[in-house]
């Protein structure tokens, strides 16, 4: 019998598990390889990301903070006195003081900024003094450390282009982890005891207990990856904009006040007025109030609180009679709408204050343990004649021992995931070529 033929009869005796693992292996040990060490850059400057709530108030505390005072001056006379500060900017927005240690945050529009980035006065709500003015950047109105560790985290301070780092970590982040979980659960699936699948082995140092401890720990993290990975996604240059366009199709997005006002009818109220208006109805601090220099545009007034429990209510206001023309609580919010919004605070570590801050450096750190003991597990792989540097990679033409009936389905998920994730489509298409390669290398050198 002919080797091919061989082959052929192996394949129709092989159960779909044990076909389906060579593919399964060979894929999770390139995209680790090829990944590992996007998503080693993307858990480290995550972490030093967790830590800007604290950085912002260490660094900043004589612009945040004033010592605590009886009255404050009205809104409106803290505004004026932060325009003579910024002369050529216009403002777009308060947050007024929350406590009596705290300043008001007076933020401008200014020529000469870059995209998303604002210029916000620091003001003493009980004085007028001005504490400071600083670049923020995002509707966190983040300040300079923080800007510059977001920017660090999702592109390397390099562009658009440095974008596509996070986002290829986030792209093969959920199918290695999702790969490794088959490859670990399966290789397990007859084993009885629970502390084989949940606890590493202990034993002498080698490529098994390496193995144990690097299946165990992807176990218990995976969950926290995979939602890593997704909310990941939602920021991301080319999927995210594909995420935008899915939730809008599904009417997923998040609900907004309606901001049209009726006539003008009279001057305009100010911003005391139109804080005083809303804090009767209900809008507690913090809130960030947004102003419009377009006619016939209301006040909007946000809560900006985004902990546990999340205050994100919102009411638009009329700039001529201060009265409140629209309200939105976010118990009214669309599950989905919810669900982005709790998300992306807990990516950022906002959601759960200390605790979720350090939920996200242990699961940063287990990621790059996971990256590490795979590619000390490669080494250890590498053949101990011949000088070679490297381990040898999962055997090639796993592919062909995948029955069709099963292989079928996976070509076509694997095309719709690369319609939807570009990055992972064309970096897979990039790990087929190489890998094409690296065979037809591999034959040269046999002959």
């Amino acid at each position: 019998m002919s080797i091919s033929e061989r082959e052929e009869s192996v394949t129709e005796r092989m159960p779909g598990w044990a076909a389906v693992r060579p593919l399964l292996l060979r894929l999770h040990f390139y995209a680790g390889v090829f990944v590992g060490p996007f998503l080693i850059i993307a858990a480290l400057t995550g972490i030093a990301y967790v830590y800007t709530p604290q950085l912002e108030q260490a660094i900043y505390d004589h612009e945040l903070h004033v010592p605590a005072a009886a009255g404050s001056l009205s809104l409106d006379r803290q505004a004026e006195l932060a325009r003579a500060v910024v002369p050529d900017g216009t403002v777009t927005g308060m947050r007024p003081a929350p406590t009596a240690t705290d300043t008001t945050q007076v933020i401008f529009d200014r020529p000469g900024l870059e995209p998303s980035y604002h210029h916000t006065v620091f003001v003493d709500p009980h004085t007028g003094d001005i504490r400071g003015s600083l670049e923020t950047y995002g509707s966190g109105q983040a300040l300079p450390v923080r800007g510059w560790i977001d920017t660090l985290h999702r592109s390397l301070h390099l562009g658009d282009f440095g974008r596509l780092y996070s986002e290829l970590a986030a792209s093969w982040l959920w199918v290695v982890v999702l790969a490794g979980l088959a490859l670990w659960l399966g290789k397990r699936r007859r084993e009885r005891k629970a502390r084989d699948l949940l606890l590493p082995a202990g034993g002498p140092a080698g490529r098994g207990r390496l193995r144990s401890w690097h299946g165990a720990a992807g176990l218990w993290a995976a969950a926290g990856l995979l939602f890593l990975s997704a909310t990941g996604l939602t920021w991301s240059l080319h999927a995210g904009s594909t995420i935008s366009a899915l939730r809008s199709g599904l009417d997923w997005t998040t609900p907004s006040v309606s901001a049209t006002a009726p006539p003008a009818g009279g001057a305009d109220v100010g911003v005391q007025a139109v804080r005083d208006a809303t804090a009767r109805a209900g809008l507690s601090d913090p809130v960030e109030i947004r102003l419009s220099a377009k006619a016939g545009k209301a006040y909007v007034v946000q809560q900006i609180q985004r902990g546990w429990p999340t205050k994100q209510d919102s009411m638009a206001v009329d700039p001529a009679t201060g009265r409140v023309t629209d309200t939105l609580r976010f118990a009214d919010y669309p599950l989905a709408a919810k669900l982005s919004r709790w998300g992306i605070d807990a990516h950022m570590g906002l959601l759960f204050g200390l605790a979720n801050q350090l939920a996200l450096i242990v699961l940063a750190a287990v990621l790059i343990c996971l990256v590490l003991w795979g590619y000390r597990m490669w080494w250890l792989r590498r053949p101990t004649r011949g000088g070679a540097r490297f381990g040898r990679p999962p055997s090639r033409g796993a592919w062909r021992r995948v029955p069709g009936r099963v292989l079928a389905p996976v070509l076509v998920a694997a095309a719709a995931i690369a319609y939807f994730l570009p990055v992972l489509g064309a970096s897979l298409l990039a790990f087929l070529v190489l890998d094409v390669v690296l065979g037809l290398r591999g034959r040269e050198v046999a002959r």
